[in-house]
C-alpha cells in the first residue's frame, strides 16, 4: 500500500478538527454542485453525485446545505460556476503528483498550485507527465473487525478487483463506476463500510526512505490540501510506517 494511503489514513484517524471542518464542508459543496452540473441533479440516476451526496453525508454536511448545492449546480439557484482543472507536478525525491481542482479563477489556482510546489521543493509539469503513472479506481473503507475471507468473497461477488490491507482497516478496491454496486453488496453482506469514493492510485511507488525527507514531502501534501480550491492530491510516495509514524504525531 503507498505511503499516501497511509497517510490518509492517519490524518482520517485525527478526526475532523474544527479549524478544518468549514473547509472540508465548502470542498465537498463544490464537489456536490459540480456534479449535479455535469450530470444532472438526480442521485439515481448520477453515479457521481450519489457518490458526492453520500461522501458529503457522511462528513455531516446538512442536508439543507446540499440540496441548495444540487440547485446551484442545475441552475435552480444562482451561484458561482466552478471550473474543475487538474495540475501535475514532482514534489522532493522525484515523487509524483496530481492536484484536483474546483475553481472560479484558474489564474488564481494556478499561480498559487505553482508557488506551493516551488516553495515546497517540487516543481509544475505539463499535463500528462505523470497522469501516467495513475490509475481511476473507486475505493470503499470497510472496518478492521471483518473477517479477511469473508470480505474477499463478499467484495469479488460484488465486482471488486482486490482489497488491500492498511493495519487499521480494510480498503477494497474497484472500477470507478462499479463504487456504487460494490458498495451495497458489501453493507447488504453486513460489512461496516467507513467511506467510498474515486481516487487516483498509483500504478507504482517511490520510496522516502530519509526522515527529512518524508518531512518535506508531507509539507507538500498539507500546503496543497489547505488551499481552498484543491479538492484532492494524490502521489506516489511510499513512506516506511516507523518514518510515517515519527514524522505525523
Amino acid at each position: 500500500m503507498s505511503g499516501h494511503s497511509k497517510w490518509a489514513t492517519i490524518k482520517h484517524k485525527k478526526g475532523a478538527q474544527d479549524k478544518a471542518r468549514g473547509k472540508l464542508f465548502a470542498k465537498l459543496i463544490r464537489q456536490v454542485e459540480v456534479a449535479a452540473r455535469e450530470g444532472g441533479g438526480d442521485v439515481n440516476s448520477n453515479a457521481t453525485l450519489r457518490t458526492m451526496f453520500t461522501k458529503a453525508r457522511e462528513a455531516s454536511v446538512p442536508l439543507d446545505t446540499i440540496e441548495r448545492a444540487i440547485k446551484r449546480g442545475t441552475g435552480e439557484l444562482d451561484g458561482v460556476r466552478y471550473e474543475a482543472i487538474n495540475y501535475e507536478g514532482y514534489g522532493p525525491g522525484g515523487i509524483a503528483v496530481i492536484v484536483e481542482c474546483l475553481t472560479d479563477n484558474r489564474n488564481r489556482t494556478g499561480a498559487d498550485v505553482r508557488s506551493i510546489f516551488s516553495k515546497s521543493g517540487g516543481s509544475m509539469a505539463e499535463p500528462g507527465a505523470v497522469s501516467w503513472q495513475f490509475e481511476r479506481k473507486g475505493v470503499i473503507a470497510i472496518d478492521r473487525s471483518a473477517d479477511e475471507d469473508s470480505l474477499t468473497l463478499a467484495a469479488l461477488e460484488s465486482g471488486a478487483e482486490d482489497v488491500q490491507d492498511l493495519s487499521d482497516q480494510w480498503q477494497v478496491v474497484c472500477a470507478p463506476g462499479s463504487l456504487s454496486a460494490v458498495r451495497g453488496g458489501l453493507e447488504k453482506a453486513g460489512f461496516v463500510v467507513l467511506g467510498a469514493e474515486l481516487v487516483m492510485l498509483p500504478n507504482s511507488t517511490v520510496e522516502i526512505a530519509e526522515e527529512s525527507e518524508a518531512k518535506k514531502v508531507l509539507k507538500l501534501m498539507d500546503a496543497l490540501e489547505d488551499n481552498d480550491d484543491v479538492q484532492n492530491v494524490y502521489s506516489n510516495f511510499d513512506i516506511p510506517d516507523a518514518i510515517m509514524e515519527s514524522v505525523s504525531v
